[in-house]
């Protein structure tokens, strides 16, 4: 069926196949270059704003994303210390302080660096992240919808290239 004939049809035939018609609607705007057997797609571009971010939201994901964060902290940070473990680092040091201290005093390095110490700080500090990070997150949503209902928001121009 070409196009002429499928708007010249009538609603009760197009009520009668609608399988038909839907299969031979473009999905698409379709706009012809030269003629009538080259068409080629346009695509769409709609042009939104973001007027207002819900708060509650931003505190959800800003949460989700700072327990990922700080997850990924205390992983990266006894990562970090089996390596510098491996490597002898913390021996080195140690017999180091020994040498410029004394052989009178005696300093471990790792009663101080130990591993179980340096996670628990790690994991303080991954804590605190998770506050603050959820806590700010949520003031500059709260910041962003009074500045936005100031100015008017953000301009978005989204196209389906």
């Amino acid at each position: 069926m070409s196009p002429a004939e499928r708007t010249a049809s009538s609603p009760a035939t197009a009520a009668a196949s609608p399988s038909k018609a839907s299969a031979a609607a473009p999905s698409r705007p379709v706009a012809a270059r030269t003629g009538p057997a080259q068409a080629v797609e346009v695509p769409r571009r709609v042009r939104l704003t973001l007027a207002r971010v819900d708060p509650w939201s931003v505190t959800k994901l800003s949460f989700l994303l700072s327990v990922a964060v700080g997850i990924a902290l205390v992983v990266a940070t006894a990562v970090v210390w089996s390596v510098l473990d491996g490597m002898g680092v913390f021996t080195d040091v140690n017999g180091l302080l020994r040498d410029v201290v004394g052989g009178e005093v005696d300093v471990n390095l790792l009663d101080y660096l130990g591993f179980g110490k340096v996670l628990s700080l790690a994991t303080v500090i991954a804590v605190v992240d998770v506050v603050l990070l959820t806590a700010l997150s949520t003031i500059v949503a709260f910041l962003y919808n009074v500045s936005a209902a100031l100015v008017g928001g953000l301009h978005v121009t989204l196209s389906d290239d």
